[in-house]
């Protein structure tokens, strides 16, 4: 069995490369069960969630291979990490044998996650994001940040990264980070003014007030909406779900999970008839993407397990020949 740790899943999934792996898995498609939450109470001290994300290839399908592979990512969110120098979020993925189900590798769940999500919402740019697309607007400045600005600009011709964050030291830090990198990128703390210079709007924040606003948004800018993960929570106004054609990673996460949506529908500013479709859809072809110039995009990601399992297959093939551990 192999370990895989963060430098080499980077190493080993330049985005060029992932999203088009993950865009044959959403056109292909994977068994993926509900995840499984679980509150893990203890006598002194925050209780600690358990999450596991499941799913394997669907071999009931004539097309898959007699193998396949089995997957699961296990995340433990302990928030009293803080206090001992811990991360509050830590994870792993666990690659299975299809067939016969002999684990394959244990992946670093936390690079794993980062670079398939921002993967997905770059799969999600290439249809809705406006192919003269050239300035992006992140609003967040955490370690999902920087992945977006590097995912999208593999699919778009970026020429300039405008990162705004609630701290803008790290929104400095990060625009430097960037720069170092090769890219155009600088801090700002105007956020009204950013959003109506921008062609693509990532949000990548924990926030549960609207940040993107829909008055503010130019015509023909694509808004990616990222973190936001429960129903309580938002990045975007109504304002804005009302002017936009929305999408979602899947339909049945992002109609019960993803805030911006479910908060908007209950509003009554969102209908069904405006949630447009999923990455399904639109990899497969039975539903269009960006139609005209100046209409607004938004798509909304909750995150899918499938994502996980194709990214984790992706990096377990692409390793050349290193020792077995």
């Amino acid at each position: 069995m192999r370990f895989i740790d963060a430098a080499t899943v980077d190493r080993l999934l330049p985005y060029e490369t992932l999203v088009d792996v993950l865009a044959a898995a959403f056109r292909d498609g994977m068994v993926q069960p509900v995840r499984h939450h679980h509150t893990v109470e203890r006598a002194k001290g925050a209780a600690s969630t358990l999450l596991l994300m499941p799913a394997w290839t669907d071999f009931t399908k004539g097309s898959a291979s007699s193998k396949g592979h089995i997957g699961i990512k296990i995340v433990t969110v302990s928030p009293d990490n803080n206090a001992c120098g811990l991360p509050a979020v830590m994870g792993q993925y666990l690659l299975l044998d299809g067939e016969t189900g002999a684990p394959q590798a244990i992946i670093d769940g936390q690079r794993l996650t980062a670079r398939r999500t921002a993967a997905a919402s770059a799969l999600a740019a290439r249809y809705l994001a406006r192919a003269d697309a050239t300035r992006h607007l992140i609003c967040g400045a955490g370690a999902l940040a920087g992945e977006l600005a590097a995912a999208h600009a593999s699919v778009r011709p970026l020429r300039s990264v405008t990162i705004w964050n609630r701290s803008p030291d790290k929104a400095a830090a990060l625009a430097a980070s960037l720069r170092d990198k090769g890219m155009d990128a600088r801090a700002t703390e105007d956020l009204t003014g950013a959003q109506g210079e921008a062609d693509i709007i990532s949000c990548c924040t924990l926030s549960d007030v609207p940040l993107v606003r829909g008055h503010l948004v130019a015509p023909g800018t694509h808004v990616d909406l990222v973190g936001a993960f429960t129903p309580a929570m938002r990045e975007s106004d109504d304002a804005l779900m009302a002017r936009g054609n929305v999408y979602a990673d899947t339909l049945g996460g992002a109609l019960k999970e993803g805030g911006d949506i479910v908060l908007a529908m209950q509003s009554g500013a969102l209908t069904r008839d405006q949630v447009m479709g999923d990455l399904h859809g639109l990899t497969r072809g039975e539903i269009a993407g960006r139609t005209s110039s100046d209409e607004i995009t938004v798509f909304k990601s909750v995150g899918a397990a499938l994502e996980d399992l194709a990214a984790a297959i992706a990096v377990y093939e692409a390793l050349d020949d290193q020792p077995i551990t």
